[in-house]
């Protein structure tokens, strides 16, 4: 790091009065007399909250400490309340870089002169921020696009950065009394995975592609094209999308949307790619987020910049939903076992002492009227309480609490009465109930019966090469081995059998409780459902 920038980070530390935020009662000796004669003395603590002092020293560090605010912002779990109120106010609006550089790193990228790519370009910037600038422009078949422009160095700039975070990291850990618990290295790593990704526009092109396809046709909710003859790994061109901003309120009103209806959707919108689909955009704030002008009876949300993205395993997936619906029926044992029972929480953990920690956050909470009480608030809590039993942070998680959290506020900005409660029990409900019918479970078993299959035959090969012993051991040895692997493999026919037999079961049990199934059958020719039944009796006599 070069001097000038040290010394500039020395002087904003000074400036905003950031020892202030350091207990010093608890750091050893020589910290506490770095704290107590260091040069920040000489300056006024301005009557800033420790919060805003953070907010502004970010600020002022420039655009990547901005960034990293942001991102800190969301890891509730970890911070104050007060602290992370104060960073949700930081603004990613940074000035543009010159419209020449945009335009070299182009022709650059796509290989072809400005004039040859594009029928016109605005070289000035529609949008700034810390990792790209957008300009506007229109393809020589006359389709209206934006051109989304890496900044020029930020890698090396991001590098640099990084590196004094991690040793401010290293020092926060150290010496501040909950640096251990507040994991601030792995808030760093998790930063820089997160930033790298920016970086990446193709990564946000296949993201954006993804989740057009996962919404095509929806009434709720339209996700721009993207041109990829015109992207690249810094250069990103898509449709240009004319909407309202969701924070424009007024203009919602007075175009007569249905403001009911809008916030109930974005809640719809938010379950629907978590469950459904385990890939949900995660950077869901107001500014991604505009309103289709034509439809004010039936609104449509239009979203933007899916550089982030979240999914869930079906794992996750099931124990949140199990979760989620606990919650709502205020069955605090069963939260309490969940958590254990997926691992979220230490196996040793005391279930009865878990349920009473749960509970004594959760009532006060649902003393107040559905309609004012905070899903993502509540949830956060929850997780503060399971940090206490050793939860362990899941990144995924953390990433749907913050969404969930956007979603939410901005759900009660639109529409104050929103019982966001109401709206997604229904939807979990559903979920759970439809995933694990006989309809759903059988067309999973029949997406993974070829790998199965495939995987049969070398199973008895894989199990006698795990099981062969050394060349220089005993005869006693020798023998010993294979009567294991003799009865591993015994084990294991039974259970493949076992496991054959459930299947078996389970298509039956779907042929006799869905009339569709059984009328599709009827009107299939006697030889398709001969062929079927024989499959079906050589897989059960298989070995």
């Amino acid at each position: 790091m070069g001097l000038r920038r040290l010394l500039a980070i020395c002087w904003i530390i000074c400036h905003y009065r950031l020892d202030t935020l350091i207990p010093a009662e608890k750091l050893p000796l020589r910290a506490r007399l770095l704290l107590k004669f260091g040069p920040w003395r000489m300056f006024p603590k301005r009557g800033y909250s420790r919060g805003e002092r953070l907010r502004c020293a970010l600020e002022n560090l420039g655009p990547i400490f901005i960034k990293f605010g942001q991102v800190l912002s969301t890891r509730r779990d970890l911070l104050p309340d007060d602290v992370s109120e104060e960073l949700t106010k930081l603004q990613d609006q940074v000035p543009p870089f010159a419209s020449e550089l945009a335009v070299a790193a182009i022709e650059t990228a796509l290989g072809k002169p400005i004039a040859e790519l594009f029928a016109a370009f605005d070289r000035e910037a529609l949008a700034s921020a810390s990792i790209a600038q957008v300009h506007t422009a229109t393809l020589h078949n006359n389709i209206d696009v934006v051109v989304k422009v890496v900044r020029p160095g930020i890698e090396r700039t991001i590098t640099a950065d990084i590196q004094l975070l991690r040793t401010i990291a290293r020092l926060v850990q150290r010496y501040v009394p909950d640096g251990r618990r507040l994991r601030p290295i792995e808030v760093v790593e998790d930063y820089q995975h997160t930033i790298f990704d920016e970086l990446d526009l193709q990564r946000e092109g296949a993201n954006t592609s993804q989740l057009k396809r996962n919404f095509k046709d929806s009434e709720v909710l339209y996700v721009p094209e993207v041109y990829w003859d015109y992207t690249r790994r810094n250069v990103l061109v898509m449709e240009r999308i004319h909407g309202i901003p969701v924070t424009d309120v007024h203009t919602l009103r007075e175009q007569g949307t249905d403001m009911k209806k809008l916030a109930e959707r974005g809640v719809e919108i938010f379950f629907t790619q978590v469950f459904r689909d385990s890939f949900f955009h995660a950077d869901m704030h107001p500014g991604n987020i505009f309103i289709a002008h034509d439809r004010p009876a039936s609104p449509q949300y239009i979203a933007i910049d899916c550089a982030i993205i979240g999914s869930l395993s079906d794992f996750d997936q099931y124990y949140l939903a199990r979760n989620l619906l606990a919650i709502f029926q205020r069955n605090y044992r069963e939260v309490a076992e969940l958590h254990v029972e997926c691992g979220w929480v230490p196996p040793e953990t005391r279930v009865h002492e878990f349920e009473a920690a749960i509970r004594s956050v959760s009532e006060p909470i649902f003393e107040k009227p559905l309609a004012e009480i905070s899903f993502g608030q509540l949830l956060l809590y929850l997780f503060q309480t399971a940090r206490r039993f050793d939860m362990e942070v899941q990144p995924s998680l953390v990433l749907l609490q913050k969404t969930l959290l956007n979603i939410e506020g901005l759900g009660r900005q639109l529409y104050p009465q929103l019982d966001l409660w109401s709206t997604a029990m229904p939807f979990l409900e559903r979920w759970v109930r439809d995933r694990y019918s006989p309809q759903s479970m059988l067309k999973r078993v029949s997406h993974r019966l070829p790998g199965w299959l495939e995987q049969l035959p070398q199973l008895p090969e894989t199990l006698l090469e795990r099981g062969v012993p050394n060349k220089s051991s005993s005869a006693a040895e020798e023998l010993r081995h294979k009567n294991e692997v003799s009865l591993v493999l015994r084990e294991q026919a039974a259970r493949a059998r076992n496991q054959r037999i459930a299947i078996i079961a389970l298509i039956s049990a779907a042929l006799i409780a869905d009339p569709g199934i059984r009328d599709s059958l009827r009107h299939l020719p006697s030889s398709s459902v001969l062929l079927f039944g024989v499959a079906l009796y050589f897989f059960i006599r298989s070995r």
